[in-house]
């Protein structure tokens, strides 16, 4: 028997986040060729057919599949007055059992930075993390000197955890990261008893 899902669709003041289609190769494409300089520095090196049809053709499966498992949730960052691609931003890494918990990334185009869509998107994607996917824990970590990045987690409510040394291959090298959580239930730092 086929069963078929309603698409997740996330709104935000500004943007819808949706699961990306056959159809956004094009922008997608284009986004990340020319935003390249802007996004190497902070992502694992890019495979020699990143930006290629059939390497998007393989994201999307790959986004239905993990939907659908309840593993991640990659979605598209779309502006709605005029449909234009911003970026990505992903919930992956979904732990059920006693974790209920999931990692963060995202990237955003370079001509869109700095305009508060990431923050917009983080905000939305926690929301419906804690409330519709009924996760405890959402995890994010980026490079020590990505100000950006960090800055806009702790706008988030995202509290810094630590450091994990040789976390990810970075620009083709193992590289530290910062650690950062928001807790459905935070009292961190939180002094009212009760």
């Amino acid at each position: 028997m086929l069963t078929f899902r309603r698409k997740v669709r996330v709104e935000t003041e500004r943007m819808t986040l949706r699961l990306p289609t056959h159809g956004d190769w094009n922008q997608w494409a284009a986004l990340r060729e020319e935003s390249a300089d802007f996004l190497i520095p902070w992502e694992p090196v890019w495979a020699g057919d990143h930006l290629t049809r059939r390497a998007f053709t393989n994201r999307v499966y790959w986004a239905a599949r993990a939907e659908a498992q309840g593993t991640a949730l990659p979605l598209l960052m779309i502006r709605r007055e005029d449909q234009a691609l911003l970026g990505a931003i992903t919930l992956d890494n979904i732990r059920r059992g006693p974790s209920q918990s999931g990692t963060l990334g995202y990237w955003i185009g370079a001509r869109f930075s700095r305009q508060g869509y990431m923050r917009e998107a983080i905000q939305a994607v926690v929301h419906h993390a804690f409330t519709v996917l009924d996760l405890s824990r959402i995890e994010a970590a980026c490079l020590p000197e990505n100000a950006a990045s960090r800055g806009v987690l702790e706008k988030c409510g995202f509290k810094y955890e630590g450091v994990a040394q040789s976390y990810l291959q970075i620009a083709g090298r193992w590289r530290n990261h910062v650690l950062y959580a928001s807790l459905r239930l935070d009292r961190r730092g939180r002094t009212d008893v009760g």
